[in-house]
C-alpha cells in the first residue's frame, strides 16, 4: 500500500470561542486531515488549533508535509513520524509541527486500523476499559453570574451525568486568553471568580469534582493565593495552567505552595516537553493534547512514561470530534487514565461532521469498535462547512472521488 494523496480542510463548525483582547470572539475552526492510498483506503485525522488563525496553519503545514509522505507506505507509522519532526527540526520541530504531525498520525492510525479489520485501541495493546470518563467543558454558554452557573451546572452538567466538570470563573481574564501582562486580577474579578465556583458547588453537591482551567494567565504570588481559597473554600480537584508554560521554576514555585492538585501539559509538545515535569513531581495530572503533541503515537507513549511515576492523564480536548475519537481510542488502553475533556457545546457539531455518531451517555463516551477510528468524516457537511477564509486563501474542498474511499478490508 502507497499514499497517493494529502488533503487539508479547514471548516468553521459554528461553535463560539472567546478569545484574545485583540479577538474578543471569534469562530473555532476546526482542521481535518485525509490521506488516500493506492488501495483505496483512505484515513481521517484532526489537527485544530486557535486562536490566532492556527488551523490554517495547520492546514498549510499538513501540505508542505505532503511531498515527504507521498509514495510511502502508510503502515510505517512510527518511521513516517520522525521523518516529518526530523523534517522541521531547523525550524524547531515542537510546535506547529507537532500539530501536524498529529493530524497525519492520527490518519494513519486510522488507514491501518481499516487496512487489518480492527480499530486503533486494539493495535496499541487492548481494552482497558469498555467506557471512556469525561469530564465536561463548554456547559457554561451564556453563563455571566454566580446564579447563571449554578443553574447550568444543575440543568446541563449534572443532567448528562457527569461527575466532574471544568470552568474558568475569573471572566475579567478572558480578553487575556492568549496575551499574559500583567499576570494579576482585581479584587473585584477575583471575587466574582471565588463567587461563580461557590454557587457551582452548592449546585453539584460535595461530591461533585471541580476543575479550574487558568489558561495560563498568573504570576506566581496570584497563581497561589487564587488556587489555595477556591480550595479552601470550595474544594477544587486541581488548578490548571496556573502560570504560562515557559518557566519550569515558576511552576515549581506554585507547586510548592499551592494546597489543590496541579494540572498542567495541554502546551508541551511531545514526551521531550514532559520529562522535567515528571522527573521533579510538579504536577499531579498531566494533559497532552493528541492533536498537538504528535498524534495518538506520542500520546500513548506520554501516558506510558507518566505511568512510571503514577501519573494519571487527563488529555486537552477542547478541538473537533476526531480529537476526541482520537484520545479516547489511546484513554481505553493505558491504566493510568482519569477523565477526557470534551466540550458540551460542541457535541452538536462533534456529529454534524462525523459519518458515525458518538455515542454520549452518563458521563462517558463509547467508541464503535469499527475498524480504524471507527468515525469517518461526513466529507459532504465539510464541504458543506469550509471556512471561507481557507477557501479565500486557495484552500480545497473534499472532491467528489474522495468520499468513495471509506473502506475498510473485512
Amino acid at each position: 500500500m502507497k499514499i497517493t494523496d494529502v488533503r487539508a480542510y479547514v471548516v468553521d463548525p459554528g461553535v463560539p470561542v472567546f478569545g484574545s483582547a485583540r479577538e474578543p470572539v471569534q469562530n473555532r475552526e476546526w482542521t481535518f486531515v485525509q490521506v488516500d492510498t493506492d488501495e483505496g483506503i483512505s484515513g481521517f485525522g484532526e489537527c485544530t488549533n486557535y486562536p490566532g488563525g492556527g488551523s490554517h496553519l495547520t492546514a498549510r503545514t499538513v501540505l508542505a508535509c505532503r511531498e515527504a509522505l507521498i509514495g510511502e507506505d502508510p503502515s510505517d507509522i512510527e518511521r513516517l513520524w520522525h521523518k516529518l519532526y526530523r523534517r522541521y527540526t531547523y525550524l524547531g520541530a515542537k510546535g506547529l509541527p507537532t500539530t501536524a504531525i498529529s493530524g497525519v498520525d492520527i490518519a494513519l492510525w486510522d488507514i491501518k486500523g481499516k487496512a487489518l479489520g480492527r480499530p486503533v485501541f486494539d493495535l496499541l495493546g487492548g481494552k482497558f476499559r469498555d467506557d471512556v470518563r469525561l469530564y465536561a467543558n463548554g456547559w457554561f454558554a451564556g453563563c455571566s453570574t454566580p446564579a447563571d452557573y449554578g443553574r447550568a451546572a444543575k440543568q446541563v452538567v449534572l443532567k448528562a451525568g457527569h461527575t466532574a466538570c471544568k470552568l474558568d470563573p475569573f471572566l475579567e481574564m478572558r480578553p487575556f486568553h492568549t496575551g499574559y501582562v500583567t499576570g494579576q486580577i482585581s479584587a473585584d474579578g477575583e471575587q466574582l471568580g471565588y463567587d461563580i465556583v461557590a454557587a457551582v458547588r452548592e449546585a453539584v453537591g460535595p461530591h461533585h469534582e471541580i476543575l479550574i482551567d487558568a489558561h495560563g494567565h498568573y504570576n506566581v504570588g496570584t497563581a497561589i493565593r487564587l488556587a489555595n481559597n477556591l480550595y479552601d473554600q470550595s474544594k477544587i480537584e486541581w488548578f490548571e495552567e496556573p502560570c504560562p508554560p515557559e518557566s519550569i521554576d515558576a511552576l515549581r514555585q506554585v507547586r510548592e505552595h499551592a494546597r489543590p492538585r496541579i494540572c498542567v501539559g495541554e502546551r508541551l509538545f511531545t514526551r521531550f516537553e514532559f520529562v522535567p515535569v515528571l522527573q521533579d513531581r510538579l504536577a499531579d495530572y498531566i494533559m497532552p493534547d493528541v492533536v498537538w503533541t504528535g498524534g495518538i503515537s506520542e500520546l500513548k507513549k506520554i501516558a506510558t512514561m507518566a505511568e512510571t511515576y503514577y501519573v494519571p492523564i487527563s488529555p486537552h480536548n477542547a478541538m473537533g470530534p476526531l480529537q476526541v475519537v482520537a484520545g479516547a481510542h489511546v484513554c481505553m488502553t493505558v491504566p493510568n487514565f482519569y477523565r477526557l475533556e470534551h466540550s458540551m457545546a460542541a457535541i452538536p457539531s462533534y456529529q454534524k461532521f462525523l459519518a458515525q455518531k458518538l455515542n454520549f451517555h452518563d458521563g462517558a463516551v463509547t467508541l464503535n469498535r469499527k475498524p480504524g477510528l471507527g468515525y469517518d468524516l461526513d466529507l459532504d457537511q465539510v464541504s458543506a462547512s469550509i471556512s471561507k477564509d481557507w477557501l479565500a486563501s486557495g484552500g480545497t474542498v473534499p472532491s467528489k472521488s474522495a468520499s468513495s474511499t471509506r473502506k475498510a478490508r473485512k
